[in-house]
């Protein structure tokens, strides 16, 4: 059986894509600091023989013994929420994570694959956001912190493609969604969705006319998956193009939940991105991939889960020990 590293294994996308390697018959070694991850997610895999997990921080020396086919370095907080309380701990993920990373990888004579993001487009002056742009990013600004760790991310990936020849995979992710989401992260789905539920008014941020374009998660595990197994190097965009707006979103997500809040409007946080949507040219023509779940029928499952979760979940406050905790880490 070939074996895989996931970094960020009890993360949302990290623990599905534990399930996935599992079920494609893969041993899997799941790593997290378990800062933003949640052992819940990956409680269901720790019967099983072909899946063991390391409780570690990748932003220190890694060590996994044995041998390794695969490294997936997925761990960084990833919604502004949590970026901007842990700024450093997201600058180090980003840099000495993937360093420690790709070390292990030269070591184990593994391929490596990053999550990077759509971020590192910024708030972008070409729309759709095609490979080649270059993005339009501040890197002193309160999201800089999480775009320029992915965009460093990235170059070190590349340096160490080209100069040492290993085999290294970039999935630029854009706005993903599904189960395992925590209602408190901070992103736009998590947060209205928890609003409905809670009987309060949906917050939106701006006049509501800025875009996103959200893809359901298995759809964004397979494209992974595919451009892991494939011989491409350069950077591939993963998501849905399906764009709407956040005030026609904020409206879907009311009539899903059958509430009748009011949408209420805030100002725009600095340097939030007016628009996001993915060009695919690159994952169709590589990969054979496009998202295949509608939004309507991702959204419901979702919806599903977040109406499971306990009553306590709903109401779950940042822990008070939370930024002394993380100020040690740091």
């Amino acid at each position: 059986m070939k074996r895989v590293l996931i970094t960020g294994a009890a993360g949302f996308l990290g623990s599905h894509l534990c399930d996935r390697f599992i079920a494609e018959g893969f041993r899997v070694v799941g790593m997290d600091n378990l800062i933003t991850g949640d052992l819940k997610n990956i409680e269901h895999l720790f019967a099983k023989e072909e899946f063991e997990f390391y409780h570690h921080d990748v932003s220190k020396f890694i060590h996994v013994s044995g041998e390794l086919d695969y490294i997936l370095h997925f761990a960084s907080p990833a919604s502004p929420i949590d970026y901007l309380k842990i700024p450093i701990q997201t600058l180090k993920v980003g840099s000495l994570g993937i360093h420690n990373c790709l070390g292990l990888a030269m070591a184990k004579g593994a391929r490596l694959i990053i999550a990077s993001t759509s971020e590192v487009y910024g708030d972008p002056q070409v729309h759709p956001q095609t490979e080649e742009y270059w993005g339009h990013v501040n890197p002193v600004g309160p999201r800089g912190v999480y775009d320029e760790a992915k965009r460093f991310q990235e170059a070190m990936t590349m340096a160490y493609h080209t100069y040492h020849g290993l085999e290294t995979r970039i999935v630029r992710i854009f706005n993903t969604y599904g189960p395992r989401m925590r209602l408190n992260d901070g992103r736009v789905l998590p947060a209205f969705i928890g609003q409905a539920l809670r009987g309060e008014d949906l917050t939106v941020f701006g006049d509501g006319s800025q875009t996103r374009s959200f893809c359901y998660v298995d759809d964004l595990v397979e494209g992974i998956y595919r451009l892991l197994m494939s011989d491409y190097a350069g950077p591939v965009n993963i998501g849905n193009p399906d764009e709407i707006t956040i005030g026609e979103f904020a409206e879907e997500i009311i009539k899903l939940t059958g509430t009748d809040q009011k949408v209420i409007y805030k100002d725009l946080p600095k340097d939030d991105p007016t628009q996001r949507r993915p060009d695919i040219t690159k994952a169709k023509e590589l990969l054979g991939w496009e998202p295949k779940v509608s939004r309507s029928e991702g959204l419901k499952i979702t919806y599903e889960y977040f109406k499971s979760l306990p009553t306590e979940e709903l109401y779950k406050k940042e822990h008070k020990d939370f930024k002394d905790y993380i100020r040690q880490k740091q």
